[in-house]
């Protein structure tokens, strides 16, 4: 069963994680894309929507032209939890 990580957890797993930062009034994390054109954009968003539908974990994210903001935090929780960090570890290996 997923769960909320501790705050020690979430904390030791965002050091990690190169560019994602806690977002403010929120349990969430978040970081900014950016890429060559918007065929590159959206490629990679293709790509990345097919890595969550196998984790069944869906990212926030806002899309214009190259750049993509990304929020995750795992809404059956209420938080982070350790499908944040997977996805956010592949987002950064994908790119």
């Amino acid at each position: 069963m997923n769960k909320k990580l501790s705050t020690a957890d979430r904390n030791a797993a965002l050091i990690k994680l190169q560019g994602w930062k806690l977002v403010k009034g929120r349990n969430a994390i978040t970081k900014t894309f950016q890429f060559k054109n918007f065929n590159a954009t959206f490629s990679w968003m293709t790509a990345m929507a097919l890595h969550a539908e196998k984790l069944d974990h869906h990212p926030e994210w806002f899309n214009v032209y190259n750049k993509v903001i990304v929020t995750l935090s795992t809404h059956d929780v209420s938080g982070i939890s350790i499908l944040d960090i997977k996805l956010a570890n592949i987002m950064n290996n994908t790119k």
